[in-house]
């Protein structure tokens, strides 16, 4: 399983994430989510591959989500606009995203790390 870490390295969340994927030996690819923001069709499959809302992909407590405004818009804009959105900026993109291609998880939860990424 080859599993895909798309992180910020200021972020503190993201480093606890690494560190805790480090020490349970769990192997990854580590993506610069700044650098290299997911393309707008890699989010489109993460989203689907989540089974989760749309809008928990923001990342909510971010200085770009409040300079834009999104709060109101997240609510009432399309799935196609918010993907836009997301795509436009690496920032707006809550993290970590850590993917295998089939699960996704969002943020750093101990529990959810350990039922997703340890066999």
């Amino acid at each position: 399983m080859k599993v895909t870490f798309y992180w910020y390295p200021k972020c503190g969340t993201c480093r606890k994430a690494k560190k805790w994927l480090d020490e349970n030996g769990v192997a990854y690819e580590e993506v610069h989510i700044v650098e290299n923001p997911p393309s707008r069709s890699k989010l489109e499959e993460l989203y689907k591959n989540s089974g989760m809302e749309l809008k928990k992909f923001f990342n909510t407590s971010g200085q770009k989500y409040r300079e834009l405004g999104l709060k109101d818009k997240v609510k009432e804009a399309s799935d196609a606009e918010l993907l836009d959105i997301l795509a436009s900026d690496g920032m707006l993109i809550k993290r970590p995203l850590t993917t295998d291609g089939n699960k996704v998880t969002i943020g750093f939860k101990e529990e959810e790390f350990k039922e997703s990424w340890i066999k």
